[in-house]
């Protein structure tokens, strides 16, 4: 009998391919995992907003079907009903923004009700996340942002070479307080320390009466790093970051060659490709 009950999925660069779509193969895979006994989990950096154009192809729904958002800030059913949430605290939101000035990098808040950009030259990444994730965007000067505010997470939004010379220049006592991660070569996140793919995992997983034996998670790059450690089989995309190849116990195709479909019917349908 398969162990695996649960699979935790990323989303960009991972369920979807190098065109950002749902490959019919990867909904097909899927479709018979559920049908085997598995519940899939979308695990991702976005809002559910953002995750829910997949849920439709892939016919999860309900209240007893669960997504990861905000790299792991949130969970909750696919429904809307959160069930946990990790915010950001008021004082490191004041501090990460301040560091954001300093470095001269853009800045932004990220709510379930919003994106918050705090830079009048809106980064064209910005504009693009917000897009993407069907969450709206409102510009707000930095003192606008209250305590009222329940932030999910901070992000650093700019160019590639100046997201990782603010990664590499961060004081130490950030990245022990918070949890920072760069989940695209373009965005820097801080969260919660509770946060994170990993931990909203496992409160979710025991939370279903589920051991980390009984799950699956796949992904491709650092804010995927703490589900794949978690989880009893932890799986890298082909086209994935070193850190999570090495960390995982199987690598599958890349996400051009439909790796999740090929994971799901490895571990969970035991299909032949």
């Amino acid at each position: 009998m398969n162990q695996i009950k649960l699979v935790a999925i990323d989303v960009d660069g991972t369920l979807l391919n190098e065109n950002n779509e749902l490959a019919p193969e990867t909904i097909a895979a899927v479709k018979q995992a559920r049908a085997a006994g598995a519940k899939i989990v979308i695990c991702s950096g976005r809002p559910l907003s953002g995750i829910h154009p997949y849920l439709d192809p892939l016919e999860i729904s309900g209240d007893q079907e669960y997504a990861i958002a905000f790299n792991g800030a949130v969970a909750e059913t696919v429904s809307g009903k959160i069930l946990f949430q990790d915010n950001v605290n008021y004082e490191d939101y004041l501090e990460v923004e301040m560091m954001a000035r300093e470095m001269g990098v853009h800045f932004q808040i990220e709510a379930v009700n919003g994106i918050y950009v705090l830079n009048r030259d809106i980064s064209l990444y910005s504009s693009y996340e917000s897009q993407l994730v069907s969450l709206a965007m409102n510009y707000r000067a930095p003192e606008e942002i209250t305590r009222e505010y329940q932030i999910c997470k901070l992000m650093f939004v700019d160019e590639p070479a100046k997201i990782d010379a603010a990664n590499h220049n961060l004081p130490l006592s950030i990245k022990e307080r918070m949890n920072v991660v760069k989940s695209t070569p373009v965005f820097l996140e801080f969260m919660n320390k509770r946060a994170g793919k990993g931990n909203a995992l496992e409160q979710l997983t025991k939370s279903l009466g589920l051991t980390p034996e009984n799950v699956m998670a796949i992904g491709d790059q650092e804010n995927d790093l703490s589900m794949i450690k978690y989880a009893g089989l932890g799986v890298a995309m082909g086209n994935g970051i070193d850190d999570v190849k090495q960390n995982a116990q199987f690598i599958t195709k890349t996400n051009r060659e439909n790796g999740v479909a090929f994971a799901l019917d490895k571990f969970v349908t035991n299909r032949d490709q």
